[in-house]
């Protein structure tokens, strides 16, 4: 009878389902802002691609959970496994963080898929995460960004910058905008609207114009100076506690990360289609579009070049980053400008690499 009972009871564990690994995920964004559905569609792969057994996410809102600054904390705590960020937002930690996010009048999106991919970029975020306890997986990529927005005053040169309470992200681009005269205002995408609308800030930037149409812009400003110099590309991610993706078998890993590139994919080609139809849909509003001339981009571009060299060299890691995506430039710009027109975006004449390289001990 014992024998018999041993027997049934190990058929029984036998035909258990395996106990799945469930991650709790949250992000920065909010709901009413379009950047959210980058993490959704990741989310929705890993779902997808890993079996039940294995791994599964339980996705929150930006705000539902932690707030949108606590995020980085909550992940390296342990207290949830992963969450969506945007890198920049995390540079007063380590000012690293800064370029793995964006680039002032550097990188744009191809140039941010083929470092990542292809000349040694995916190592580095994990690097940076890395001395924080997560695992890293770009999963996200948007052209330059909108340009800034403004309630009664357009900006169609760079001296008109002068003196304006911006709205702005970034280390670099702080910094860069108080050379150029303006002052930067640091807040929440979700705070933006109504301090546009209570006049608190003259102007903002926040994201491509699809996301800046979704955030409500068009109903407190009038007009929108082009291009978005500050940041010509941006990125965005999963941080993963090292504990939790250590937990995972090698099998599972794989296909977050395949999620992850073909995410990346979608990302640029659905925020490009929506960025057009959102450029449509301001205009149709009644903003007035401006675009800076292209010697006010030279000017910029030599500013931005200077900010670059300055903060990179505040800090080995910062300049290893840089390094890194300045050797990229240099090496891709050989075949990137042999096969233009029909190429793979711009070779800037940008900061110097010799002197970022040194600043990184290289």
């Amino acid at each position: 009878m014992k024998k018999m009972m041993t027997i049934a009871a190990l058929a029984l564990s036998t035909a258990a389902p395996a106990v799945a690994e469930t991650w709790t995920m949250t992000t920065t964004w909010p709901s009413s802002l379009e950047l959210i559905e980058t993490d959704k569609h990741w989310v929705k792969m890993v779902n997808d691609l890993v079996d039940d057994d294995k791994l599964q996410i339980e996705f929150y809102d930006g705000g539902n959970i932690v707030p949108a600054g606590e995020v980085f904390g909550a992940v390296e705590s342990g207290t949830i496994q992963a969450g969506a960020d945007w890198p920049g937002y995390w540079a007063g930690r380590d000012s690293a963080f800064s370029p793995l996010a964006t680039t002032a009048s550097l990188f744009n999106a191809v140039d941010y898929v083929n470092w990542i991919q292809e000349w040694g970029g995916a190592d580095l975020y994990n690097e940076v995460y890395g001395k924080f306890g997560m695992v890293y997986l770009p999963y996200g990529v948007t052209n330059n960004e909108s340009g800034f927005r403004t309630v009664n005053k357009p900006i169609k040169t760079v001296d008109d910058l002068k003196g304006l309470r911006l709205r702005l992200s970034g280390l670099e681009q702080g910094k860069l905008l108080e050379k150029l005269g303006g002052n930067q205002v640091s807040m929440a995408g979700g705070e933006i609207y109504q301090s546009l609308e209570r006049g608190v800030i003259d102007g903002a930037e926040f994201s491509t114009p699809n996301v800046d149409y979704s955030g409500g812009f068009q109903q407190v400003t009038k007009y929108w100076s082009t291009p978005g110099w500050h940041q010509s590309s941006s990125v965005f991610g999963v941080m993963i506690n090292k504990a939790a993706w250590d937990a995972l078998d090698a099998e599972t890993q794989e296909r977050l990360k395949i999620a992850a590139n073909a995410t990346m994919l979608w990302s640029l080609s659905f925020t490009e289609k929506r960025a057009t139809e959102a450029y449509g849909e301001f205009k149709a509003a009644g903003v007035e579009i401006d675009r800076l001339d292209d010697a006010a981009l030279a000017q910029i571009q030599q500013m931005a070049n200077e900010t670059i060299e300055e903060v990179a060299c505040q800090n080995p890691l910062s300049a290893k980053v840089y390094a890194s995506q300045l050797s990229y430039l240099k090496d891709y710009s050989s075949w990137r400008d042999a096969s233009a027109p029909f190429n793979l975006g711009r070779t800037p004449n940008g900061p110097d690499l010799a002197k970022i390289e040194a600043c990184a001990g290289q």
